[in-house]
């Protein structure tokens, strides 16, 4: 089949990769100048199924919002419900699962050696961090992940670079999580995915998508006459919301923002051994590479100063846990990106009611970690494979 991939961030560089590996002719078509530049470009790193969960940060809301994302934010509020969460939370583990696995067999099939470290330690500030994330953790026991409850000297003997002078109420330890560098991993499948026949038109914008059922076309900015393919599947993270609607398949993708810091190590000693999330402030600092990472927040509609105050959390956050580990003085990249994220935090994949048209999008903070099982399914899914299902994720979900 000719297929066309929209958007190249993480989730479509492994898609494109996961049907050129079935024999497809895939194009991939990016706005920007090169692969991840997005939200893939300064990801948090984690990888786990411990950092996966619909809803997993609260979103934050400016005092200038449309009314669309007001109406956003209350379909959000519905959705989150433990009668909806439960069954999503669920099917996003299983796809976490499939995907750490898929993506430890691409690393060994195509020597992908990239940036990594094991581990997820959650910090709890109060006890009242705790009682909030047990839910959470209680799932991961029952399916069947390895989570440690620790106190704090515990936690200190793990981490030997945290604060001696923070308090804290305790922490959890997820061994089986990893870390590791979303952008670098990216980089080098796309090099598998071109050795495959893969092809990729960079700074090239989808205007719409649009054709009779079955087969689709994509017009594309500057460029006269449709393009016509066997099947579309739609990648393009934030913006996907206008794009989807030119071919009359609305869904509910908001942009949220996410931000972070990448500074230079200080000193290695002084800086964390796995990851670290911050529960009160869902702010995770990681090592990636020879930079510290940290990252947090997802706001919708807010201004400069809340911008600012985002990122200045980051730093707080930074020196209240390891206030020696980053060279913060210079050099330090501060980022932000818009995450598409749906009202009920889980992504969409699968066949669009629109025959030819595919989604894998929505993934929010979950894209680096859910990527490759996302990829897989979808690839499977439009080749009529048996056990290819995600039900739970469908598009039709939102109809």
């Amino acid at each position: 089949m000719k297929i066309a991939v929209v958007g190249a961030g993480i989730v479509g560089v492994t898609t494109a990769y996961e049907l050129a590996a079935d024999g497809h002719a895939v194009t991939v078509f990016e706005r920007r100048g090169t692969i991840a530049e997005e939200a893939s470009f300064s990801h948090a790193g984690m990888l786990g199924p411990g950092y996966v969960a619909p809803a997993a940060a609260a979103v934050q809301s400016g005092l200038r919002l449309s009314l669309g994302e007001m109406g956003w934010l209350l379909r959000r509020r519905r959705a989150t419900r433990p009668a909806r969460y439960q069954p999503l939370h669920a099917a996003m583990q299983r796809l976490a699962q499939a995907s750490r696995e898929r993506r430890a067999s691409l690393a060994i099939d195509h020597k992908l050696e990239t940036d990594r470290g094991n581990g997820l330690m959650l910090l709890f500030r109060t006890e009242q961090d705790a009682r909030r994330s047990e839910p959470q953790l209680q799932a991961l026991r029952e399916a069947g992940m390895r989570v440690q409850d620790i106190p704090p000297v515990t936690a200190r003997k793990l981490e030997l670079a945290l604060n001696p002078d923070t308090a804290f109420f305790g922490a959890a330890y997820l061994p089986e999580d990893e870390v590791g560098n979303c952008r670098q991993f990216a980089l080098l499948l796309r090099g598998a995915a071109q050795a495959l026949g893969a092809r990729f038109q960079m700074g090239t914008t989808v205007a719409a998508i649009g054709g009779t059922a079955g087969a689709p076309v994509l017009r594309l900015a500057g460029v006269d006459g449709p393009q016509a393919f066997d099947a579309v599947v739609v990648c393009a993270g934030a913006a996907s919301n206008t794009l989807l609607a030119s071919a009359g398949i609305p869904l509910p993708v908001a942009a949220v923002w996410g931000h972070a810091l990448n500074a230079q190590i200080r000193e290695p000693l002084n800086a964390p051994r796995s990851a670290v999330l911050d529960v009160q402030h869902q702010v995770c600092i990681a090592c990636v590479g020879h930079r510290v990472r940290v990252s947090g927040g997802a706001e919708m509609g807010v201004s400069a100063s809340a911008r600012n105050a985002s990122l200045q959390r980051l730093y707080s956050v930074l020196h209240h846990w390891f206030p020696g580990a980053a060279k913060i003085s210079n050099d330090v990249q501060e980022w932000r990106a818009a995450m598409p994220l749906l009202p009920d935090g889980a992504p969409v994949i699968g066949a669009s009611r629109i025959p030819g048209i595919w989604l894998n999008l929505g993934h929010g903070a979950s894209g680096w970690a859910l990527a490759c099982g996302s990829a897989r399914r979808i690839a499977d899914q439009i080749a009529g494979r048996a056990g290819a299902d995600t039900t739970d994720l469908a598009p039709s979900r939102f109809r």
